[in-house]
């Protein structure tokens, strides 16, 4: 079943569904018209599959089927989840399955808002399926966030219905293979159409799924720009996160994270709430990935990827994966969110990229269009010196040279405050370089676990992390 079928249209899959007579269930959809189903029932033999289709549409009566929410939000994970397990549970208690024992049931929903009026909102919602993979086995669940991006409701409202057509239908022919059942969403839909920034996985169909590789998956495949999980492993959705909170972001490799990075942060998140005047509470900590980071061979390594990623959570931290290489994508994805303030903490090798013209000329204003969406009004670098190895000169921004004709726009930022130096790092961690303790992990040389935070180095001896292999020595054969 794991094999990838032959491309199929909408209405074929629809088809496909309601000709199996084992597979039965209820749709409820609220915000966007009854999009999904319009395509079970015109593919015609839909009283096989369709045992309900309704649009508790109105507030007040969807509130009377489903309950309030808080902040009475209609549009959330959590009313979604209300809405799927109300339908299973009436599925379950009005059907008696004895007759048809070979039955799997489902229940599709979505609550939606599509573009406003003056076009200043595009639209957000979510998607949900609770579903049996097999007859008489415990529900499986598969959540979806949505993005619109089309500029005309009609054309929201049918994208909303291919995308609910291509869920249930991967559901029921891809539970065994969620990497294909997600490339299966996007069928007959154009990525520009519809973003899906979070996706999470669970129950029986899918026990072997861990939901950050899924939401790498999003990343990788073009459906988002960027995933967010916390320490727990839990995938985000970022707009909760995010929205008009003060962010702090740290980018790096972190393979493995070290002493540097870690000083990195502290002193410039001391710095930046110093600056903003802000609260801990109120400020979102992010440590960044980008996705050409995690590409060692040409290709994404995943196992490698869940290794930085269990060292971060290891420590506590918010982890953003991302397929941002320039730093002024990830500054607009930031403040897409409505966020007050931004720091960003760097090395100064990361900024000297930053100040070189190469990366922006897929843009037609250059470098100067990016550095007006890098260095916006309430956007901060914090900048960590380096120390060269060679010539053992430490870097600023003092001393840092950039090119002639880039020396007074440099100096413009200094003048204002846009980039600031960490003056308070701590001077014995500068000859730490993270390239110099990967080699000694992988070729088994002492001295690298003191330069690790703490804990770090007892995880990736205990796990075999970033290439490490415990030495046995021929007594304990």
């Amino acid at each position: 079943m794991s094999d990838i079928k032959p491309l199929l249209t909408p209405k074929q899959k629809a088809l496909a569904i309601n000709l199996d007579q084992n597979i039965y269930g209820t749709f409820a959809e609220i915000g966007a018209g009854q999009e999904t189903v319009r395509h079970f029932f015109r593919a015609g033999g839909a009283s096989n599959t369709i045992a309900k289709a309704m649009s508790a549409y109105d507030k007040d009566y969807s509130n009377a089927i489903y309950g309030t929410e808080e902040k009475n939000r209609f549009v959330t994970q959590v009313r979604l989840k209300k809405m799927l397990r109300h339908e299973i549970k009436l599925i379950d208690e009005r059907l008696d399955n004895s007759h048809s024992p070979n039955r799997r049931f489902f229940s599709y929903a979505n609550t939606v808002t599509t573009i406003n009026y003056h076009k200043t909102f595009k639209g957000h919602g979510w998607v949900g399926l609770m579903f049996q993979h097999r007859p008489g086995q415990a529900y499986s669940e598969i959540i979806i966030h949505v993005k619109f991006k089309e500029n005309e409701t009609s054309l929201q409202q049918e994208t909303l219905g291919l995308l609910g057509v291509n869920l249930i239908y991967g559901a029921f022919n891809y539970y065994d293979n969620p990497r294909n059942l997600i490339k299966s969403l996007y069928d007959d839909i154009a990525v520009d159409k519809i973003e899906i920034d979070m996706i999470h996985f669970e129950g029986p169909a899918f026990p072997y799924v861990d939901n950050r590789l899924m939401s790498l998956q999003l990343v990788k495949k073009g459906m988002t720009d960027a995933v967010v999980f916390n320490s727990e492993g839990k995938n985000m959705l970022p707009a909760d996160i995010l929205y008009k909170k003060d962010v702090f972001a740290v980018r790096g490799s972190f393979r493995p994270v070290t002493l540097v990075n870690i000083d990195m942060f502290e002193k410039g998140l001391e710095m930046f709430l110093k600056d903003t005047e802000g609260s801990p509470e109120d400020t979102v900590i992010i440590f960044e990935i980008t996705t050409f980071n995690l590409r060692a061979t040409g290709k994404i390594d995943e196992r490698d990827f869940l290794d930085r990623v269990d060292v971060l959570a290891k420590l506590g931290y918010t982890v953003m994966i991302s397929n941002f290489s320039e730093y002024y994508r990830m500054a607009e994805y930031f403040n897409s969110y409505n966020t007050r303030y931004l720091g960003i903490a760097m090395g100064v090798n990361n900024l000297l990229m930053v100040f070189d013209e190469q990366y922006y000329n897929h843009l037609s204003g250059g470098i100067l269009e990016a550095f007006g969406k890098f260095f916006r009004k309430d956007m901060r670098v914090y900048l960590y010196p380096y120390k060269d190895p060679d010539s053992n000169q430490l870097l600023t921004s003092k001393n840092l040279k950039v090119e002639e004709n880039l020396k007074e726009l440099y100096k413009y930022f200094i003048a204002n405050r846009r980039i600031v130096d960490i003056e308070n790092y701590n001077p014995d961690f500068s000859e730490i370089y993270s390239r110099e303790i990967l080699s000694k992990i992988t070729h088994q040389e002492p001295g690298w676990e003191t330069q690790l935070p703490e804990g770090v180095a007892e995880m990736i001896k205990e796990r075999g992390l970033f290439g490490y292999k415990e030495i046995i020595s021929i007594d304990e054969l």
